[in-house]
């Protein structure tokens, strides 16, 4: 099994590290200041911590997390005492959190290998399978796209240009079933030796249980066309959303069983904090992360790295 996104430490990689620490810029601006205000005091007083409970909140870190971070911060505070370094501290203790979400993408044997996609109107799932098609092929891997939105002209139209752009093909229909949709794809994608499948899916809410029903079929139907399949179930949130992203996380978890989240649209955030948020009540693991519009603005998500970004 090849890891399709091992790191490989080049001016490029610092180039993303720098793209990403500039998108979260307005997150990273609220946690600052109060971690700039604890520097030298030889106490922790309620007042501190409580500027930097709320700093830690407006970035949407969330409650269950923002009170593990500052329970560990307190405690490894009342060790070392004044000699502490809160920000150094602060980013050690959310690495351990978000640590576990950082599982790479991996694509195994089978062939084709399916990676189905869903989410919210909006969230940016064609995008990001644009995005996905260009690496993939980077690796050396021939993809096919499986235009699942029947509902939305746009949508196929949209999925259809990115195929364009990348030189890949997209397997579409005007209406119909989108599950068989999936299903023609499987098996044109099989008949040209396409490495792997990228189903894009219509956008709904949690809440529309009759196309959280649909996406249901969707997905039987794709495992009926390829054994095993699909591989890959990846959920793309919006960070814009906040802690809305924990509901739909739960809600497409429980219909589809999620083996990964892909995090968009992270440049210029006030909400970067959301991860720490998902790492402690909805741990699915974050196998990819977005950062600005372009071609190459996807990439893995890599806990150290994020930390840095987000407390500085």
């Amino acid at each position: 099994m090849l890891d399709l996104f091992k790191r490989k430490p080049d001016d490029g990689e610092r180039s993303w590290s720098e793209r990403l620490k500039s998108g979260l810029g307005l997150s990273r601006e609220r946690i600052s200041r109060p971690l700039t205000a604890l520097f030298g005091r030889e106490a922790l007083s309620e007042e501190a911590i409580d500027e930097l409970r709320s700093a830690l909140l407006a970035a949407d870190v969330g409650i269950p997390a923002t009170e593990h971070l500052l329970d560990e911060l307190v405690a490894r505070w009342k060790r070392a005492g004044a000699d502490l370094d809160a920000r150094a501290v602060l980013k050690t203790v959310l690495v351990e959190l978000i640590a576990p979400l950082e599982q790479p993408l991996i694509i195994g044997a089978p062939r084709p290998f399916v990676i189905m996609l869903a989410g919210v109107n909006g969230a940016g799932k064609t995008t990001s399978i644009g995005k996905l098609a260009k690496y993939l092929q980077g690796q050396g891997h021939s993809v096919l796209l499986a235009a699942g939105d029947t509902f939305r002209a746009a949508a196929r139209e949209q999925l259809e240009s990115w195929g364009a752009r990348n030189k890949v093909a997209v397997v579409a229909q005007h209406g119909g079933d989108p599950a068989a949709v999936m299903f023609d794809a499987i098996s044109a994608a099989r008949a040209r030796g396409a490495d792997v499948v990228l189903a894009d899916t219509a956008g709904r809410l949690p809440t529309q249980l009759p196309l959280m029903e649909e996406l249901k079929k969707i997905r039987r139907v794709i495992a009926k066309a390829q054994q095993g399949a699909p591989h890959e179930t990846l959920l793309v949130l919006d960070a814009n959303t906040g802690q809305n992203a924990l509901a739909q996380v739960a809600a497409f978890d429980a219909a589809l069983g999620l083996t990964g989240l892909v995090l968009t649209k992270l440049d210029g955030t006030a909400k970067g904090g959301v991860v720490a948020a998902i790492a402690k009540t909805q741990p699915v693991p974050l196998k990819l992360i977005g950062v600005g519009e372009g071609i190459d603005d996807l990439r893995p998500f890599h806990a150290a790295e994020f930390a840095d970004a987000l407390i500085g």
